[in-house]
């Protein structure tokens, strides 16, 4: 099994623009994102996918590899379709956070693994719930999932809805669970995905995955511990900063 992991990064953003060459304590931002993901042992290589030529050459400023592509794609997932066309030999890929400088590798080993078995088609993370803050966010994707540890459905509502306990006490009756945003596409799969039109589903919610679960494809969910900190905006800069030179 050969694995690719990818760090889709795009110099545009509504709430921070330019965010992959934030300076972060002397590095920057995509570069702390690629030399924490370049230490997960599953992966044979790993590539910056851009629009970009201010994040092309300041990755090759650290010895990194960047790969140019389309400044037309609406997702990360389309990204890495395109470098899946350009750059072959590889059975499987790995879909990695741009904004998440603290990425824990062994989240994406999990990830990775997740193709030992011939059959997955995607893969992604999910996080036991442990706060009512995070159960009510709207901004923090459930997840259901069945017996097979496969994703059933996303949803931005919390989802499954307890009829028979106050909402203060759901977490003491049932396990919830929060998606962490890393996917695993197995090539084949990446490419046919790519092609699907936006789905009913994933209108409602704006949620990408729902347009592969609304076309049949099936999510294979792995478990972590680990936190993930991303950077949308210049406040959540500081968090990063507060961990990184406290």
């Amino acid at each position: 099994m050969k694995i690719l992991g990818i760090i889709p990064a795009r110099f545009a953003s509504t709430r921070f623009p330019g965010k992959p060459l934030v300076d972060i304590a002397g590095k920057t931002m995509i570069q702390r994102v690629y030399e924490k993901s370049a230490s997960a042992t599953t992966l044979n290589d790993l590539v910056v996918a851009t629009d970009d030529e201010r994040i092309y050459n300041a990755v090759k400023a650290f010895n990194g590899n960047a790969i140019m592509t389309s400044s037309e794609h609406q997702s990360g997932t389309d990204r890495c379709a395109e470098v899946a066309e350009k750059i072959t030999g590889y059975d499987a890929i790995i879909n990695i956070q741009g904004d998440e400088p603290l990425v824990d590798p062994n989240q994406i080993n999990l990830v990775a693994a997740c193709f030992n078995s011939a059959d997955t088609q995607l893969a992604t993370l999910v996080k036991k719930i442990k706060t009512q803050e995070e159960l009510f966010n709207h901004n923090t994707p459930k997840v259901l999932l069945n017996t097979k540890n496969e994703a059933l459905y996303f949803s931005r509502e919390t989802v499954p809805f307890l009829r028979n306990y106050d909402k203060k006490d759901w977490l003491k009756h049932h396990t919830f669970y929060k998606h962490i945003g890393i996917y695993g596409y197995s090539v084949d799969v990446l490419k046919q995905i790519a092609k699907l039109s936006v789905s009913s589903l994933e209108k409602a919610e704006s949620l990408e995955q729902l347009r592969w679960l609304e076309n049949g494809y099936r999510i294979k969910v792995s478990f972590t511990d680990s936190e993930t900190l991303a950077i949308d905006t210049p406040e959540d800069l500081e968090k990063v900063l507060a961990v990184i030179a406290p």
